[in-house]
């Protein structure tokens, strides 16, 4: 109980702030006041204690970025142990004379049991710790430091566009957008301070160094000097204190710097702590112990050869092979062990209408290859996915979007899948699970080597990488995205441009439910005494088809009643509708932009499109191939112009006949947004670009 007071009193005092300026003003202390030599040991105590708290935190920390403060931890340690060498310094200088053991029990028993009390081991032994420390650790991290600093930096722009394009598919909200942009900009400068931090341990090694000398030789003098010592019995006594002095340093900047290679070294992406990694990755495939039984069982039995270690190791390696092979084979009996259902025996059962099974709303079909997308219990995130995509697109489009029927497909491709909206076939496309796709924004710095393919939902040029090219290719500019995002955001593009085909009577008479809750009174006036429900539901249909959400189901009823009661044609009605929507339209396509850019027609050229539409019903059949044609080209062009200049093409004409005119763009231009003039709110200023048909 008492120690667990002790720690939960050690948390307090970190929750306050006050860790680090303690350690700091003990460093302070041991500058500037001269300490006693058992305040040293317990000093040196506690700073080997703390590198190997460092050093264990570390190896078990699953991600770097879970030890953000590291580079702060490394500094305050290394000013510590510098401190301390300066205290030791002084003590050691002053008291050297006295004996061993003036410095304290820990620079004593490092100077002599650990070395043998020989000065000349001692040299040797601090020697291949500070190469160790200065030449093979802290180098190799301070370069894998810095690189992964640089290849971060570079990354960012990709990976903020990779989060961008997760937002818009609805793959993830605003919340996890925030987090996920967070910690992009923590990876980053997490891999920058540990570049700055690597040199502190740098610094400190070569501080060691130049004490170690110091003490030495001014050791020496002192007791020649001051002590009237002999110089063989003064460089004696001082050389072993200088070299416990600088082990008792050495060993944990050489633990601090292990752990600060660990911890460069570690893959962002991997998952559990460095003893799982080793067991899941290292010891699975039992024919690299097989061999190297061998080779050493060999070696063991060579004449001359130390015959029993070598012996003793092929043994356990063979046996470590033995083992793993038993638990697969103890795993795939587990498998196969599972009951498999038995067909019932007997009469066949009668036919009966639940034979008959009904075509799926939305379905998703995949080749045997992408199950474990789908797979919890192998990772598979595209459930998941998918059904933020529904939520997503059920909130902008206004009604809930059905369940997706996702059932594997023999006779697709292994790496197929197949998209259908009541069971015909909209979208199909291959991914590749163990690649990621690279897709091309507009703008990229260099090549990938890859499978050079196109965005199935977009048609972007695209290339199918190596996971481990997800790096350099965020850096060159690509939007790197994995299979299963690629999947989830075809199925959002078709849903969200297909929509009107998902809504049909119950939905409509749900949103109609809903609205009964808060305008009993306009839904009782609505259906059935002005409309009947399939004239409704038509006209939702046309909303949305024309990419017109049916959020504000209020105003589109209110509008219904209105002129219901005029007509029930569901292209007029579809007219007033938007006409009332006019100010979400517009908002939609432009923003808050107070002028629209738009294309016109000329008088003339209105004038007899509206005689042609007026003359055949509304269907336009009537209009010239040449007429349409030159239509088609001028309309097109102007679209582009407008799209450079970053503005949405719209095209602006009479009521009469913008029903036509969106049907006649809507394949040839599909960008191209055809709106009436009774549709643009009154605080927007039309500004003309084009008018198409004018003379001079």
């Amino acid at each position: 109980m008492q120690a667990t007071a002790i720690i939960a009193k050690l948390r307090g005092v970190g929750s306050l702030g006050l860790g680090a300026p303690l350690l700091i003003m003990l460093m302070l202390m041991m500058l500037t006041l001269p300490l006693p030599a058992f305040l040293l040991d317990l000093l040196f105590t506690f700073n080997i204690a703390l590198s190997l708290i460092i050093l264990l935190v570390a190896i078990y920390t699953l991600r770097p970025l879970d030890f953000v403060i590291f580079p702060s931890v490394l500094l305050v340690a290394t000013l510590l142990r510098l401190g301390l060498n300066v205290a030791s310094t002084r003590v050691v200088l002053l008291k050297g004379h006295e004996g061993g053991d003036a410095a304290g029990k820990v620079i004593e028993a490092f100077g002599d049991f650990v070395v043998g009390g020989n000065y000349a081991v001692g040299i040797v032994a601090f020697a291949i710790l500070t190469i160790i420390n200065f030449v093979v650790v802290t180098k190799g991290a301070g370069r894998v430091a810095e690189v992964s600093a640089r290849f971060t930096l570079d990354a960012m722009p990709g990976k903020q566009m990779a989060i961008d394009a997760d937002l818009n598919a609805g793959l993830i909200n605003q919340d996890e957008a925030r987090a996920r942009r967070k910690e992009v900009s923590m990876e980053a400068d997490f891999y920058g301070s540990m570049d700055g931090a690597s040199k502190f341990v740098r610094g400190d090694a070569v501080a060691g160094i130049l004490i170690l000398f110091i003490n030495m030789i001014g050791g020496a003098i002192v007791g020649v000097l001051q002590h009237h010592m002999g110089f063989a019995e003064a460089a004696q006594t001082y050389t072993l204190l200088a070299i416990g002095d600088g082990l008792v340093a050495q060993i944990p900047s050489l633990l601090l710097s292990i752990g600060a290679a660990m911890l460069v070294t570690r893959v962002p992406t991997a998952t559990g702590d460095i003893g799982s990694q080793f067991a899941a990755q290292f010891l699975e495939d039992p024919k690299p112990l097989y061999i190297t039984a061998g080779v050493v069982g060999l070696l063991g039995i060579i004449p001359g050869m130390p015959n029993v270690p070598f012996l003793l190791l092929a043994g356990g390696m063979a046996w470590g092979g033995y083992t793993i092979v038993q638990r697969q084979k103890q795993i795939r009996a587990q498998a196969q062990a599972k009951p498999v259902p038995v067909a019932p025996t007997g009469e066949v059962k009668e036919l009966g209408w639940d034979d008959v099974a009904p075509v799926d709303m939305i379905g998703l079909e995949i080749g045997y290859r992408l199950i474990p997308l789908v797979d919890k219990n192998q990772g598979g995130q595209l459930m998941q996915r998918i059904k933020g995509v529904r939520k997503k697109l059920s909130q902008d489009l206004g009604f809930l979007i059905p369940s997706v029927h996702i059932r594997d497909n023999l006779d697709l491709k292994p790496n197929a899948y197949r998209i259908s909206l009541l069971g015909v076939t909209v979208g199909e496309a291959e991914v590749f699970p163990e690649r990621v796709m690279a897709i091309n924004p507009g703008r990229v710095f260099g090549p990938l080597s890859g499978t050079v393919t196109t965005d199935p939902a977009f048609g972007l040029e695209a290339v199918w990488v190596d996971a481990n090219q997800r790096d350099q290719a965020q850096s060159l500019g690509y939007t790197v995205v994995d299979p299963g995002t690629v999947i989830a955001t075809h199925l959002s593009h078709i849903l969200q441009t297909q929509g009107h085909q998902l809504l049909g009577h119950d939905e409509v008479q749900q949103l109609l439910d809903g609205l009964a809750k808060t305008a009993p009174k306009l839904v009782e006036s609505l259906v059935p005494k002005t409309l009947p429900l399939s004239v409704l539901v038509k006209v939702l249909q046309n909303v949305l088809q024309e990419g017109i959400p049916i959020r504000d189901i209020r105003s589109i009823a209110e509008t219904l009643a209105d002129y219901g009661s005029r007509s029930q044609d569901p292209v007029a009605l579809t007219a007033a509708v938007r006409a009332s929507l006019g100010r979400l339209i517009v908002q939609n396509l432009c923003g808050s932009q107070k002028d629209i850019a738009a294309i016109t027609f000329d008088s003339e050229l209105e004038q007899l499109l509206l005689k042609i539409v007026q003359g055949t019903g509304g269907d336009g059949v009537g209009i010239e191939p040449g007429l349409a044609e030159q239509m088609q080209k001028a309309l097109e062009q102007h679209a582009q112009r407008l799209e450079m200049e970053g503005r949405p093409p719209l095209l602006l004409v009479s009521a009469p006949i913008r029903q036509w005119l969106a049907r006649f763009v809507r394949q040839s231009i599909p960008g191209l947004h055809v709106l009436a003039y009774n549709e643009i709110p009154e605080d927007r200023q039309i500004k003309v670009v084009a008018a198409i048909g004018k003379r001079g």
